[in-house]
């Protein structure tokens, strides 16, 4: 996936809390790779701050978001006032796990990109987060 930039997307891609589970994160992370992306895999036990400086630091075009653990409403909302702070505002932040539906539409209206449950397609996310990238990112 190539963006008006002429170079490849650039995914971070965490598992933010206490969620120990990331066999999800490493293969949506291995897909994003396989889709063209150059993805950053934080590894575990990010906190949100740790995700939006390692974010800044590596210039991302998106944030993806693995969480398990039932803290989708704590976390998710805590990463979009800190990307705010720091006017990240072309950079999508999306995610998925899981996330009861009236949740993910309250994070959605909060600034939330689309989120992804269990058993979604690779492919539908990797091209989720590539369509949105050329169409959002300020270059």
């Amino acid at each position: 996936m190539v963006n008006p930039l002429n170079r490849p997307v650039r995914v971070l891609v965490a598992k933010v809390g206490l969620d120990g589970h990331d066999r999800g994160a490493k293969v949506i992370a291995a897909a994003l790779r396989d889709a063209g992306m150059e993805v950053i895999y934080t590894g575990l036990r990010q906190t949100p701050e740790m995700v939006v400086n390692a974010a800044l630091q590596e210039d991302v075009d998106a944030i993806g978001v693995s969480i398990l653990s039932g803290a989708h409403m704590t976390v998710f909302p805590r990463l979009v006032a800190l990307m705010k702070e720091n006017n990240m505002n072309d950079v999508l932040l999306t995610g998925g796990g899981i996330i009861p539906e009236t949740d993910m539409k309250e994070l959605q209206e909060m600034g939330v990109g689309a989120l992804f449950p269990p058993g979604t397609s690779t492919q539908d996310i990797a091209a989720y987060i590539g369509e949105w990238v050329a169409s959002h990112r300020n270059f």
